[in-house]
């Protein structure tokens, strides 16, 4: 069994001093010139290997300097089996980059078709091999034991939807129960024995984490309170209009004086920054390392920011 997943990925961001993980969303329409071949389109054979050469490029200006990358599944879905054939390599070249890998692809549902997700990505033998990914918990706590398992089994991380970045992410979530609370604290709550459960021996922290808008710190706040050893993804940083210190609000004071307990992903601001639109290599090299040292250093920062009196 690999190493258990909260700690490699605890230790490694410890020994980085920042919670940054980018996301890998490769929108065809802002891909720089650069990369591009051919008509760009979804179904045209060059597409997929522009995306691949793209995200390759990423994955080598980014590898020496953060932990863990997050593939979001629907854009390399979008450009059918080609896609799914550039997921692959991506997915192997972040890991021979020694690069964590969380899939995005918020899987939620029953029976054998969860086992069939958990497998295919968190398996002994999955065909793309992960190190996480993130899951849809609505269905009901069943829909979660194949995932639930290859985390225990193989070392694997979860991430579950709790309280997520949008705008619309209170229609159902803030909903008050007649019982008391909101759905997205029974969500946490329901969470709480598992968490407990994947627990690791050498940080404290726990495989079984949850996604946490870094545009609702105030949510943030309550959902640790409820999983106090839970790793938080936390999107909505930086384009989305999240602040570096209001992504780390749920986030507690490790041994080394440091905030700590998640990670705070970054997607539009690390691959097309100001500047990358640009067919010279040189350029876009220096745009890319700008906007990543930027966010590294923002976040590393409110990581090290006393706490408020």
């Amino acid at each position: 069994m690999q190493q258990h997943f909260a700690d490699r990925l605890t230790q490694r961001l410890r020994r980085l001093g920042h919670p940054l993980c980018v996301g890998l969303d490769p929108h065809l329409d802002r891909l720089p010139a650069l990369f591009r071949r051919g008509s760009m389109s979804p179904t045209d054979p060059q597409t997929a290997d522009a995306v691949e050469a793209f995200l390759v490029a990423i994955l080598e200006r980014i590898a020496p300097r953060v932990a863990v990358v997050k593939p979001q599944i629907a854009f390399f879905e979008r450009l059918g089996w080609r896609g799914m054939r550039v997921l692959e390599n991506v997915v192997r070249r972040a890991r021979e980059n020694k690069l964590l890998v969380l899939l995005d692809a918020k899987r939620g549902d029953i029976g054998s078709t969860a086992s069939g997700y958990a497998e295919a990505y968190l398996g002994a033998n999955a065909a793309i091999a992960c190190d996480a990914m993130t899951l849809n918990p609505y269905l009901g706590r069943d829909t979660l034991t194949p995932f639930l398992d290859c985390a225990h089994q193989h070392g694997r991380g979860l991430f579950l939807l709790v309280k997520t970045s949008n705008s619309g992410s209170g229609d159902f979530q803030d909903r008050r129960l007649e019982e008391g609370g909101t759905v997205f604290e029974a969500v946490a709550e329901a969470m709480t024995e598992s968490s407990q459960e994947l627990r690791g021996s050498a940080t404290g922290w726990s495989s079984l984490g949850v996604v946490v808008g870094a545009t609702y710190p105030g949510q943030s706040e309550r959902i640790r309170e409820l999983l106090p050893h839970a790793l938080f993804l936390v999107p909505g940083y930086g384009a989305q209009g999240g602040s570096a210190a209001a992504a780390l609000k749920g986030f507690v004071r490790g041994d080394s004086g440091r905030l700590e307990g998640g990670i705070v992903n970054s997607s539009r601001g690390i691959l097309f920054p100001p500047g990358s639109a640009t067919d010279d290599s040189g350029r876009w090299e220096r745009a890319i390392d700008e906007a990543l040292t930027r966010s590294i250093d923002e976040l590393s920062a409110a990581a090290a920011a006393p706490s408020d009196p």
